[in-house]
This record gives structure tokens, C-alpha cells and sequence, in this order.
């Protein structure tokens, strides 16, 4: 796999990440995925890559860890052979992606929401599924399809958690 490319990052572009995340943004290498609108959805940061940063985003993702979805998920990671080693390849998809930023040995060999073998953090596999791409990491995709929040429809402008 090839490191992703990223545009450089815009004042305009810091400027609404810190005011989605509520404070300055750290180590922003790109912004890995967008809203329809054009804001940052995801950004990648060095060292720990693909970060969630849309308020509608990272709300429904909570909301989805509230009502334990990840319960089913790892029920499911541990039932079906085929999702489980769709899961191992988005973590090796993921560590491909920030191979290309710079090798921490602190967190060699590791991705991010539990992968490869558990769900821990549906932000992180959200991230990474709107960063990669449908069909690169299962468990993303599965938590964006059951969530309230929907990449094809704006809602940035909607008041938000801190807004």
C-alpha cells in the first residue's frame, strides 16, 4: 500500500478544527476525509493517524457506544470468520496508511479502536472507515450504517455538543 496523500492544510482548515475538537489540533499531517460540504471530517495526525473530528460524527458514534453496539460487534468479530479476518486486514490497512508518517516504537504493531481482534473505539474505526474508504475496515463501516449521522448530508451548521 502507498502512503495517502494529503493537501497541505489551510489556516482556514486549522481553524475549524479547533473549533470542532475545542482546542488546537496536534501534529495535523492532512485532512482524510471531508464532509459534502467541504469541512474536515477526519483528520490524520502524526503519530496516531485518523482522528474523528465532526461533531454529528463523533455524537453518533457516542451514542452508538452508549446503547453498546460494540457488544454485538465483538460477538460477531468472534462468529464469523470472515469479518474477523476482514478486520485484521483494515488493521493492516491502517498501519500501511501512517507507515508513510514517521515510526513510533510506542505503538508499533498497533492501529486503533481495538483492532485487529476486538472493537474498543467506534471513533477510531469510524475515522478510519471514512478515511479509507467503504469496505476497508467492516466494523467503521458497520457503525457508520447504523448511525444516526450520515456522510452524504451536511450538518455542520447544526448546534452541536460545545457549540
Amino acid at each position: 500500500m502507498t502512503t495517502p496523500p494529503f493537501a497541505a492544510v489551510t489556516d482556514a482548515e486549522l481553524a475549524t478544527l479547533h473549533g470542532q475538537l475545542g482546542r488546537p489540533a496536534r501534529g495535523v499531517v492532512g485532512i482524510a476525509a471531508r464532509c459534502v460540504c467541504g469541512n474536515p471530517t477526519v483528520v490524520a495526525t502524526a503519530p496516531t493517524f485518523y482522528y474523528l473530528t465532526h461533531p454529528g460524527a463523533t455524537a453518533a458514534m457516542s451514542a452508538l457506544e452508549a446503547d453498546h453496539a460494540m457488544e454485538a460487534m465483538n460477538a460477531d468479530l468472534v462468529d464469523d470468520d470472515e469479518l474477523a479476518a476482514a478486520y485484521a486486514r483494515a488493521h493492516e490497512a491502517y498501519l500501511a496508511d501512517r507507515a508513510g508518517f514517521g515510526d513510533v516504537p510506542e505503538i508499533e504493531g498497533i492501529s486503533a479502536g481495538g483492532m485487529p481482534t476486538r472493537v474498543k473505539c467506534l471513533h477510531a474505526l469510524a475515522a478510519h472507515a471514512l478515511a479509507a474508504g467503504e469496505g476497508v475496515n467492516p466494523i467503521g463501516d458497520r457503525a457508520l450504517a447504523l448511525s444516526t449521522w450520515s456522510p452524504q448530508r451536511c450538518t455542520c451548521a447544526e448546534p452541536g455538543p460545545g457549540r
